[in-house]
């Protein structure tokens, strides 16, 4: 490995770390060891002459240096793999890495398949899944942070979508609720009862909402 490229993994382990808040998630998603992300960036101090990172038993947090060299860090992780992607165009699509946003069900029923699939023609691609709900996909989609992501419609005007599949909407019942021996429940009767929703744009936990 070259020292750019060296000085590139190491900056991008800080972007993950950061990201992550934990050197052991920023070690699984960069498929390296926790010890091995922590002295990258323990390096990256050093040459820089700055602490990036605070660490504590619960994870770690940036600092105010940390704070303010990040995004350029990000700049130029994203810029990196910009012009690697350029370099894989011109050699036909042979290696490179596609970045998806998606949520569990897709990324557990869907995406073992597409990309079983797509290995058979380009074994030499690698993935990296990002989980999120819509609206940060979408987000994602729209600063380049993924390549390419799943989400409802209607998505962002300046988005290109393919449709995929029409998802059914299923009310759970208890068996001895009112209407669930019926084989199609009416929306209208969700009016009458407690369910659970969640809101647009906030965490992937359920709240409830009693009438």
């Amino acid at each position: 490995m070259s020292d750019m490229e060296m000085n590139l993994q190491k900056i991008l382990s800080f972007v993950k770390t950061a990201e992550c808040g934990s050197f052991t998630k920023a070690a699984e998603l960069l498929n390296y060891s926790q010890a091995s992300i922590s002295r990258m960036i323990g390096d990256l101090e050093k040459e820089w002459g700055v602490f990036l990172l605070e660490r504590s038993a619960g994870g770690v947090r940036l600092t105010s240096d940390g704070m303010k060299l990040l995004p350029y860090a990000k700049s130029l992780v994203a810029e990196s793999e910009k012009l690697q992607m350029e370099i894989d165009d011109l050699n036909g699509l042979q290696s490179g890495l596609i970045r998806i946003g998606t949520f569990s069900s897709v990324a557990t029923h869907w995406l073992p398949h597409i990309i079983k699939e797509f290995q058979k023609d380009y074994p030499d691609i690698d993935y990296e899944l990002l989980l999120g709900d819509y609206t940060e996909i979408e987000t994602w989609i729209l600063e380049g942070r993924v390549d390419c992501g799943f989400l409802r419609l209607p998505a962002h005007a300046g988005l290109e979508t393919v449709f995929l599949q029409r998802d059914k909407l299923l009310a759970i019942l208890p068996e001895n609720r009112p209407l669930a021996d019926r084989e199609r429940f009416p929306v209208a009767a969700l009016c009458e009862e407690p369910f659970m929703l969640l809101e647009k744009g906030a965490a992937r936990r359920p709240r409830p909402f009693q009438r």
